[in-house]
């Protein structure tokens, strides 16, 4: 059975630049991931969202529509890899166990997300993630 993959930040991106196949998911809020910032290249899919804060039940739906979109000459469940991102990379490791539920065969996460873990005094971004790697990121 299929597992997800844990990739650090760095190795994500190395990942992303070498595999033809494969696309960086940002599964944050829409308000994360146009006032935080968001990996460049990256595409938005929310995995929770506001108002509700509820898990989106089309996820898998919406990502399969994307794969097909992007490799139409595979089978995107079984051919494309799939590299998700969250804050922190909690929340992305569970929009990770939908997919492979879905029947998707290479998912990934980015272990650290965008922000990493917080420091002492409850600041992201000074101990790990995505941004702190000084890898490519924008924002609105």
């Amino acid at each position: 059975m299929p597992e997800i993959h844990d990739l650090s930040p760095k190795t994500a991106y190395t990942f992303l630049q070498e595999t033809p196949r494969s696309v960086l998911i940002d599964i944050r809020s829409s308000m994360e991931y146009l006032f935080v910032g968001h990996p460049v290249g990256s595409v938005h899919i929310a995995w929770i969202d506001e108002p509700d804060w509820q898990e989106n039940p089309d996820f898998s739906i919406e990502v399969q529509r994307l794969l097909e979109q992007r490799f139409k000459d595979c089978d995107a469940r079984q051919d494309a890899s799939v590299v998700l991102i969250c804050r922190s990379g909690k929340r992305s490791q569970e929009a990770g166990a939908a997919l492979l539920a879905a029947g998707f065969q290479n998912v990934m996460h980015v272990d650290e997300g965008f922000e990493g873990e917080r420091d002492e005094n409850h600041h992201r971004g000074t101990l790990g993630g995505w941004r702190f790697h000084g890898l490519p990121w924008e924002q609105c």
